[in-house]
Order: structure tokens, then C-alpha cells, then sequence
């Protein structure tokens, strides 16, 4: 595979592949990558197709599966989600999910200019986006139910450590101030998870899960 041309984050080759790399690089290199990154020219579409796209498919997807092959588990109660109920939450949490990464890069470049950076909103985005790239792949994890809960607090806190790498550098905000700018942004993005979690589940609770009772 040939590397990223400049101003161009997908290699060259099909775009899962592109896919691919880069999210190998943000995850085992994020220092080199978020300079690279910071040097591209992107836009809205750019960003989301396929990148995003891809990725925040991988925990709804892993999640249906998850709860279809495995069920779910509390004591002695265990249920499988009706099909028809999964498939619309799953679709449902996607969706919310890709309007959150937005709302957050929204944040993000609205409060550049509090902690000494500079506003750039595709920057902003840049940030929103690649950082969320920890969780969505932990989001494998959901394929068994058991394990969701590990997935998501290893991707969360490998996601915050990519999100203090990057917002001093895309944001140009001094790197004293990283600490806490990244503390907000956080804030923010717990909320958005936790609303996203919150929608999905009230959701959910419409269903009539079949039930049974384990020993």
C-alpha cells in the first residue's frame, strides 16, 4: 500500500483500506499521525465518507450481533432483544452517533479561542473524528455482550489520551492549557454518549425482550 499523498487522508486502493491504515496509524503512532493529520486539506464529506461512516458501524453492528447470538445477562435473568427491536436501535444509536461526533467538534472549535487556540471548524472536526476513533473500534467488543462494558472503558480512555494529543496541535492551543481544555471537551462528549445511550435505551425498553431464567 502506498502512503497518504498530502492533503489526501486515504491511501490510494479501496477505501476500506484507507480506512484501515489510518486507523492503525492514530492508534499506534497518534503523535506522528496528528501532524499528518493537522496538514490536510479536508471538508465535512471528506471526513465522514468513509471514515466515519465505516467506523461508527462497528459498535451498533457488534452490539446487534452481540445481543442476538449471546443475549444479555444480569444474575440470573438472561434475554435476547426481539430482532426487529435491535435492528432499529442499532440503526438508531448509529445515527445519533454521527450527529454527536459534530456536535462535539462543534464544542471543540467554539471553545479553541477560551484556551488560547485558534477557531478552525474542520480542524475541530478533524479532532472530534479521529479521536472517537479508539472507542468505535473497541466497539468490537459488544460482539460479546460480557465484554461491552471493557471495550468501552479501553477505548474511552485510550479516546482521551488521542483527544489531549490533538487539540494542542490542530487547535494551536498552548499546551499548558490541553489538560484542561480537554477536560471540557470530555465533559461534553460524556454527555452526548450518555443522551445517544440514554435515547437508544428508552428506546429499547418499548420492546418485549424474550426472557429466561438461568441457573
Amino acid at each position: 500500500m502506498t502512503d497518504p499523498v498530502p492533503g489526501n487522508p486515504i491511501p490510494s486502493g479501496s477505501p476500506a483500506q484507507g480506512v484501515i491504515q489510518r486507523a492503525k496509524d492514530i492508534l499506534l503512532k497518534p503523535k506522528q499521525t496528528w501532524d499528518v493529520i493537522a496538514g490536510e486539506t479536508e471538508s465535512v464529506q471528506s471526513l465522514y465518507v468513509p471514515y466515519v461512516l465505516i467506523l461508527a458501524a462497528i459498535g451498533p453492528v457488534a452490539g446487534l450481533i452481540g445481543g442476538q447470538v449471546f443475549g444479555y445477562r444480569f444474575l440470573s435473568v438472561s434475554f435476547h432483544p426481539p430482532l426487529g427491536g435491535a435492528i432499529v436501535s442499532a440503526l438508531l444509536s448509529y445515527a445519533l452517533t454521527l450527529a454527536a461526533v459534530y456536535v462535539v467538534a462543534l464544542v471543540i472549535d467554539a471553545l479553541a479561542t477560551t484556551f488560547g487556540g485558534q477557531k478552525n471548524s474542520i480542524q475541530a472536526l478533524k479532532v472530534a473524528v479521529y479521536s472517537a476513533t479508539a472507542g468505535w473500534v473497541a466497539g468490537i467488543f459488544s460482539l460479546l455482550p460480557t465484554l461491552a462494558m471493557l471495550g468501552a472503558v479501553v477505548g474511552g480512555l485510550y479516546g482521551l489520551y488521542l483527544l489531549y494529543l490533538g487539540l494542542p496541535r490542530l487547535m494551536k492551543a498552548p499546551e499548558d492549557k490541553a489538560v484542561v481544555y480537554t477536560a471540557v471537551v470530555v465533559v461534553v462528549t460524556i454527555l452526548c454518549v450518555f443522551l445517544v445511550s440514554a435515547i437508544v435505551g428508552a428506546f429499547a425498553m418499548q420492546g418485549t425482550p424474550a426472557l429466561s431464567v438461568g441457573l
